[in-house]
Protein backbone atom coordinates (compact mmCIF):
# COMPACT_ATOMS: atom_id res chain seq x y z
CA UNK A 1 0.00 0.00 0.00
CA UNK A 2 1.28 3.46 -0.81
CA UNK A 3 -0.05 7.00 -1.10
CA UNK A 4 2.98 8.29 -2.96
CA UNK A 5 2.04 11.21 -5.19
CA UNK A 6 -1.55 11.34 -3.90
CA UNK A 7 -2.92 14.72 -2.84
CA UNK A 8 -4.84 14.66 0.43
CA UNK A 9 -6.86 17.64 1.65
CA UNK A 10 -7.32 17.43 5.45
CA UNK A 11 -9.46 19.88 7.40
CA UNK A 12 -8.53 20.60 11.00
CA UNK A 13 -5.08 19.10 10.49
CA UNK A 14 -3.05 21.42 12.72
CA UNK A 15 -3.20 18.97 15.63
CA UNK A 16 -4.68 15.72 16.91
CA UNK A 17 -6.06 13.06 14.59
CA UNK A 18 -5.82 15.22 11.46
CA UNK A 19 -2.13 15.87 12.08
CA UNK A 20 -1.50 12.17 12.73
CA UNK A 21 -3.18 11.15 9.47
CA UNK A 22 -1.11 13.75 7.63
CA UNK A 23 2.17 12.46 9.05
CA UNK A 24 1.24 8.85 8.27
CA UNK A 25 0.54 9.70 4.63
CA UNK A 26 3.67 11.86 4.42
CA UNK A 27 5.84 8.79 5.01
CA UNK A 28 4.75 7.55 1.57
CA UNK A 29 5.61 10.85 -0.09
CA UNK A 30 2.03 12.10 -0.33
CA UNK A 31 1.06 15.71 -0.92
CA UNK A 32 -0.80 17.05 2.10
CA UNK A 33 -2.98 20.15 2.32
CA UNK A 34 -3.19 21.27 5.95
CA UNK A 35 -6.42 23.26 6.00
CA UNK A 36 -7.09 24.68 9.46
CA UNK A 37 -7.60 27.94 11.30
CA UNK A 38 -4.54 27.86 13.55
CA UNK A 39 -1.62 29.98 12.36
CA UNK A 40 -0.26 30.98 15.78
CA UNK A 41 0.23 28.49 18.58
CA UNK A 42 -2.35 28.50 21.35
CA UNK A 43 -0.89 28.69 24.90
CA UNK A 44 -2.52 25.36 25.81
CA UNK A 45 -2.60 23.68 22.40
CA UNK A 46 0.49 22.87 20.36
CA UNK A 47 0.53 22.94 16.60
CA UNK A 48 -0.19 25.27 13.71
CA UNK A 49 -0.65 24.71 10.00
CA UNK A 50 2.96 25.75 9.55
CA UNK A 51 4.45 23.48 12.22
CA UNK A 52 2.59 20.50 10.76
CA UNK A 53 3.80 21.45 7.27
CA UNK A 54 7.39 21.29 8.56
CA UNK A 55 6.75 17.88 10.10
CA UNK A 56 5.29 16.61 6.84
CA UNK A 57 8.32 17.75 4.87
CA UNK A 58 10.64 16.03 7.36
CA UNK A 59 8.67 12.78 6.92
CA UNK A 60 9.15 12.90 3.14
CA UNK A 61 5.86 14.41 2.04
CA UNK A 62 5.00 17.70 0.39
CA UNK A 63 2.91 20.20 2.31
CA UNK A 64 0.65 23.13 1.53
CA UNK A 65 -0.60 24.98 4.64
CA UNK A 66 -3.82 26.94 4.08
CA UNK A 67 -5.56 28.92 6.79
CA UNK A 68 -9.22 27.96 6.46
CA UNK A 69 -12.50 28.32 8.31
CA UNK A 70 -14.65 25.47 7.01
CA UNK A 71 -17.79 27.51 7.70
CA UNK A 72 -16.86 29.89 4.86
CA UNK A 73 -17.97 28.22 1.63
CA UNK A 74 -16.24 30.81 -0.57
CA UNK A 75 -12.97 30.29 1.26
CA UNK A 76 -13.40 26.52 1.02
CA UNK A 77 -13.85 26.66 -2.75
CA UNK A 78 -10.81 28.91 -3.07
CA UNK A 79 -8.72 26.58 -0.91
CA UNK A 80 -9.68 23.55 -3.02
CA UNK A 81 -8.70 25.39 -6.19
CA UNK A 82 -5.42 26.54 -4.62
CA UNK A 83 -4.64 22.95 -3.60
CA UNK A 84 -5.53 21.51 -7.00
CA UNK A 85 -3.51 24.17 -8.82
CA UNK A 86 -0.52 23.63 -6.55
CA UNK A 87 -0.42 19.82 -6.67
CA UNK A 88 -2.21 19.14 -9.95
CA UNK A 89 -5.41 17.76 -8.45
CA UNK A 90 -7.04 16.35 -5.32
CA UNK A 91 -7.37 12.62 -4.68
CA UNK A 92 -8.64 12.42 -1.12
CA UNK A 93 -10.71 14.66 1.15
CA UNK A 94 -10.66 14.05 4.89
CA UNK A 95 -13.35 15.92 6.80
CA UNK A 96 -11.62 16.00 10.16
CA UNK A 97 -12.47 19.47 11.52
CA UNK A 98 -14.94 19.30 14.37
CA UNK A 99 -16.65 21.22 17.16
CA UNK A 100 -17.95 19.72 20.40
CA UNK A 101 -20.20 20.89 23.21
CA UNK A 102 -21.98 18.31 25.33
CA UNK A 103 -24.65 20.54 26.87
CA UNK A 104 -28.26 19.54 26.44
CA UNK A 105 -31.08 21.50 24.89
CA UNK A 106 -31.99 23.29 28.13
CA UNK A 107 -28.58 24.88 28.66
CA UNK A 108 -26.96 25.10 25.22
CA UNK A 109 -26.57 28.56 23.71
CA UNK A 110 -28.17 28.36 20.24
CA UNK A 111 -25.10 30.07 18.82
CA UNK A 112 -23.02 27.12 20.03
CA UNK A 113 -25.37 24.77 18.22
CA UNK A 114 -24.99 26.84 15.07
CA UNK A 115 -21.21 26.53 15.39
CA UNK A 116 -21.33 22.76 15.85
CA UNK A 117 -23.74 22.24 12.98
CA UNK A 118 -21.70 24.45 10.66
CA UNK A 119 -18.31 22.94 11.52
CA UNK A 120 -19.57 19.37 11.64
CA UNK A 121 -22.50 18.67 9.30
CA UNK A 122 -22.52 21.67 6.98
CA UNK A 123 -18.75 21.67 6.43
CA UNK A 124 -18.84 18.06 5.23
CA UNK A 125 -21.32 19.06 2.54
CA UNK A 126 -19.47 22.27 1.64
CA UNK A 127 -16.01 20.68 1.49
CA UNK A 128 -17.22 17.61 -0.39
CA UNK A 129 -19.08 19.76 -2.89
CA UNK A 130 -16.02 21.98 -3.46
CA UNK A 131 -13.68 18.98 -3.82
CA UNK A 132 -15.99 17.07 -6.17
CA UNK A 133 -14.75 18.49 -9.52
CA UNK A 134 -11.19 17.50 -8.61
CA UNK A 135 -12.08 14.11 -7.11
CA UNK A 136 -13.85 13.21 -10.35
CA UNK A 137 -10.48 13.46 -12.11
CA UNK A 138 -8.68 11.13 -9.67
CA UNK A 139 -8.14 7.46 -10.47
CA UNK A 140 -8.95 6.37 -6.91
CA UNK A 141 -10.82 9.15 -5.09
CA UNK A 142 -11.92 9.01 -1.47
CA UNK A 143 -13.93 11.07 0.99
CA UNK A 144 -13.52 10.20 4.66
CA UNK A 145 -15.46 11.97 7.41
CA UNK A 146 -14.65 11.54 11.08
CA UNK A 147 -18.14 10.73 12.27
CA UNK A 148 -19.79 7.92 14.22
CA UNK A 149 -22.01 4.95 13.54
CA UNK A 150 -25.71 5.82 13.67
CA UNK A 151 -26.53 4.43 17.08
CA UNK A 152 -30.13 5.41 17.77
CA UNK A 153 -30.26 4.39 21.42
CA UNK A 154 -31.98 7.05 23.47
CA UNK A 155 -28.94 7.43 25.73
CA UNK A 156 -26.97 9.11 22.94
CA UNK A 157 -29.65 11.79 22.61
CA UNK A 158 -30.79 12.24 26.19
CA UNK A 159 -27.82 14.24 27.46
CA UNK A 160 -26.35 15.99 24.40
CA UNK A 161 -28.85 15.80 21.54
CA UNK A 162 -27.51 18.93 19.78
CA UNK A 163 -24.00 17.50 19.43
CA UNK A 164 -25.39 14.10 18.46
CA UNK A 165 -27.44 15.68 15.69
CA UNK A 166 -24.43 17.50 14.27
CA UNK A 167 -22.26 14.37 14.21
CA UNK A 168 -24.98 12.06 12.91
CA UNK A 169 -25.58 14.55 10.11
CA UNK A 170 -22.02 13.89 8.94
CA UNK A 171 -22.63 10.15 8.90
CA UNK A 172 -25.91 10.54 7.04
CA UNK A 173 -24.06 12.58 4.41
CA UNK A 174 -21.60 9.69 4.07
CA UNK A 175 -24.47 7.32 3.31
CA UNK A 176 -26.02 9.74 0.86
CA UNK A 177 -22.83 10.79 -0.93
CA UNK A 178 -21.80 7.17 -1.34
CA UNK A 179 -24.89 6.65 -3.49
CA UNK A 180 -24.84 10.05 -5.17
CA UNK A 181 -21.16 9.87 -6.16
CA UNK A 182 -21.08 6.18 -7.10
CA UNK A 183 -21.00 6.88 -10.83
CA UNK A 184 -17.87 9.00 -10.31
CA UNK A 185 -16.02 6.12 -8.68
CA UNK A 186 -15.61 7.97 -5.38
CA UNK A 187 -15.36 5.90 -2.20
CA UNK A 188 -17.15 7.60 0.70
CA UNK A 189 -16.78 6.38 4.28
CA UNK A 190 -16.93 7.56 7.87
CA UNK A 191 -14.38 6.64 10.53
CA UNK A 192 -14.77 6.74 14.31
CA UNK A 193 -12.70 5.42 17.24
CA UNK A 194 -13.89 2.57 19.41
CA UNK A 195 -12.18 4.13 22.42
CA UNK A 196 -11.46 7.69 23.39
CA UNK A 197 -8.38 9.15 21.70
CA UNK A 198 -5.83 11.30 23.54
CA UNK A 199 -6.57 14.66 21.94
CA UNK A 200 -7.32 18.22 23.03
CA UNK A 201 -11.05 17.42 22.88
CA UNK A 202 -10.59 14.83 25.64
CA UNK A 203 -8.30 17.06 27.67
CA UNK A 204 -10.41 20.21 27.55
CA UNK A 205 -13.97 19.07 26.81
CA UNK A 206 -14.44 15.59 28.22
CA UNK A 207 -12.60 15.31 31.52
CA UNK A 208 -8.92 16.20 31.42
CA UNK A 209 -5.58 14.46 30.96
CA UNK A 210 -6.36 11.93 33.68
CA UNK A 211 -8.49 10.16 31.08
CA UNK A 212 -5.44 9.55 28.91
CA UNK A 213 -4.70 6.37 30.89
CA UNK A 214 -7.97 5.05 29.43
CA UNK A 215 -7.25 6.32 25.90
CA UNK A 216 -5.48 5.29 22.72
CA UNK A 217 -3.16 7.48 20.69
CA UNK A 218 -4.25 9.15 17.43
CA UNK A 219 -2.02 6.64 15.62
CA UNK A 220 -4.81 4.06 15.56
CA UNK A 221 -7.05 6.46 13.66
CA UNK A 222 -4.22 7.33 11.28
CA UNK A 223 -3.55 3.66 10.56
CA UNK A 224 -7.26 3.03 9.98
CA UNK A 225 -7.54 6.02 7.65
CA UNK A 226 -4.44 4.82 5.80
CA UNK A 227 -6.05 1.44 5.18
CA UNK A 228 -9.22 3.10 3.86
CA UNK A 229 -7.30 5.48 1.59
CA UNK A 230 -5.42 2.59 0.04
CA UNK A 231 -8.55 0.60 -0.79
CA UNK A 232 -9.23 0.49 -4.53
CA UNK A 233 -12.17 0.83 -6.88
CA UNK A 234 -14.85 1.38 -4.24
CA UNK A 235 -14.11 -2.00 -2.68
CA UNK A 236 -14.60 -0.23 0.65
CA UNK A 237 -17.36 2.37 0.54
CA UNK A 238 -20.60 3.51 2.12
CA UNK A 239 -19.59 2.31 5.58
CA UNK A 240 -19.59 3.90 9.02
CA UNK A 241 -16.36 2.32 10.17
CA UNK A 242 -14.81 1.83 13.62
CA UNK A 243 -11.00 2.06 13.74
CA UNK A 244 -10.41 -1.26 15.48
CA UNK A 245 -12.85 -3.11 13.24
CA UNK A 246 -11.41 -1.92 9.94
CA UNK A 247 -7.85 -2.58 11.09
CA UNK A 248 -8.89 -6.10 12.07
CA UNK A 249 -10.23 -6.59 8.55
CA UNK A 250 -6.80 -5.63 7.26
CA UNK A 251 -5.07 -8.16 9.54
CA UNK A 252 -4.08 -6.07 12.57
CA UNK A 253 -4.15 -8.00 15.84
CA UNK A 254 -1.99 -5.93 18.22
CA UNK A 255 -4.04 -3.08 19.65
CA UNK A 256 -2.11 -2.71 22.89
CA UNK A 257 0.54 -0.73 20.99
CA UNK A 258 -1.98 2.08 20.58
CA UNK A 259 -2.47 2.71 24.30
CA UNK A 260 -1.23 6.07 25.51
CA UNK A 261 0.46 4.42 28.47
CA UNK A 262 0.83 0.99 29.98
CA UNK A 263 -2.00 0.73 32.45
CA UNK A 264 -4.40 -1.71 34.01
CA UNK A 265 -7.17 0.81 33.48
CA UNK A 266 -9.94 -0.35 31.18
CA UNK A 267 -10.06 1.63 27.96
CA UNK A 268 -12.98 4.08 27.82
CA UNK A 269 -15.38 3.44 24.98
CA UNK A 270 -16.06 6.55 22.88
CA UNK A 271 -19.38 8.27 22.38
CA UNK A 272 -21.95 6.50 20.18
CA UNK A 273 -20.19 3.12 20.53
CA UNK A 274 -21.69 0.33 22.60
CA UNK A 275 -19.31 -1.31 25.13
Amino acid sequence: MSLKGKTIFITGASRGIGREIALKAAQDGANIVIAAKTITEHPKLGGTIYSVAEEIEKKGGSALPIQLDVRDQIAVAAAMKQAADHFGGIDILINNAGAINLNGVESLDPNRFDLMYQVNTRAVMVCSQAALPYLKQSNNPHIISLSPPLNLKESWFAVHAPYTISKYGMSMLTIGMNQEFASYGISVNSLWPRTIIATAAIEFSLGGRELFSKARTPAIMADAAYAIMNSQNRALTGRLLIDEEILSEFGETDFEKYRVESSDDELMVDLFVDP
